[in-house]
């Protein structure tokens, strides 16, 4: 049926292509609940939990805490119920315990759907990856022990989702997750103007920095279609007291022209028709994705922050961490 005015004709996408990933121009809740029983990549020795405590992992800074890290001279400063008396007889000097500190790291989810992700030219559209690892990103990091939560921002308004350690907030969160997606068509008068989207994923940006206090783990999931100084701006100043990872969406066709031949592409009001033949256009089409991409993971050269491209047509999803 003609669900939505926005949805690719015929032939554009193969909803048949893998059960793999989430095909298709949209998604829903129940496909985002199920990816909780996919197969996940086992957390790495960094990231494991501790025990059977809730929210609670091993972190690089060492302090007082149950798990044992080692034992060295005494300093001053150094708590007296810390040391390791037995070590201190037999090397007759005092000795105390270090412990690796237990702390809890919040996973906060930010999800681009407005109106640029609305694209997509093979399995899937940049909306419906990011909604899927969205989901696989959030039920990760639910059975690791850590509290979840997140931001969906759309072409009109955002929602903000706090933290919470339950499954029932995580399916909270993914069936907002849907409802903006279902949201998405190629009907101009529904979209606003490229400022309009611009100054909504500005404002979801300053409402994440403001939701983030410190020690979490944020995922930023975009084309990050704007400049990158926008970005550079927001990123930075969240990578000052948390681990941001930049999940960077994109359709291959974004990144190189299809094969010589006429074309013609609509947004649903206006037509282009183009001629991909041209090798200085193709040429300078490829070189401005290729810029992009670069200032992109110049920009993650931070020691808080980590680069992950996913393509639309990318299907071994089931292989990547998000923990």
């Amino acid at each position: 049926g003609d669900r939505h005015p926005g949805q690719p004709g015929p032939g554009s996408l193969n909803p048949n292509v893998t059960d793999e990933v989430l095909p298709g121009a949209y998604i829903n809740l129940e496909q985002l609940l199920a990816l909780r029983f996919r197969p996940g990549h086992p957390a790495s020795a960094n990231s494991r939990v501790v025990g059977n405590r809730a929210g609670v992992k091993l972190s690089k800074i060492k302090g007082r805490g149950v798990d044992f890290a080692e034992v060295r001279p005494y300093q001053p400063g150094d708590d007296i119920r810390s040391i390791d008396w037995n070590v201190t007889a037999r090397k007759n000097k005092p000795h105390t315990k270090i412990f690796r500190e237990e702390r809890e790291r919040p996973t906060l989810i930010a999800i681009d759907q407005t109106q640029n992700m609305f694209f997509g030219s093979r399995i899937r559209l940049k909306s419906v990856a990011a909604a899927e690892v969205a989901a696989r990103i959030a039920w990760q990091n639910l059975a690791a022990g850590d509290r979840v939560g997140g931001i969906i921002f759309g072409n009109t308004n955002q929602v903000v989702h706090r933290p919470y350690r339950t499954t029932k907030a995580v399916a909270r969160f993914l069936n907002d997750v849907s409802e903006f997606n279902n949201r998405l068509s190629n009907t101009k008068t529904a979209n606003g103007s490229p400022a309009d989207l611009r100054a909504r994923v500005e404002e979801a940006m300053l409402r994440l920095r403001r939701l983030c206090k410190n020690n979490y783990r944020v995922f930023v999931l975009s084309d990050f279609s704007y400049d990158i100084g926008f970005w550079q701006t927001h990123l930075h100043q969240l990578a000052r007291h948390n681990q941001v990872t930049v999940v960077h969406i994109y359709d291959e066709i974004e990144a190189h022209l299809p094969p010589t031949d006429h074309y013609a592409v609509t947004d649903g009001v206006d037509r282009l028709q183009f001629y991909t033949g041209d090798e200085g256009l193709r040429s300078r089409y490829e070189e401005r994705h290729a810029r992009h991409v670069e200032a992109l993971t110049r920009l993650c050269l931070h020691d808080a922050m980590s680069y992950i491209a996913v393509r639309t047509e990318d299907t071994d999803l089931d292989s990547i961490s998000w923990i």
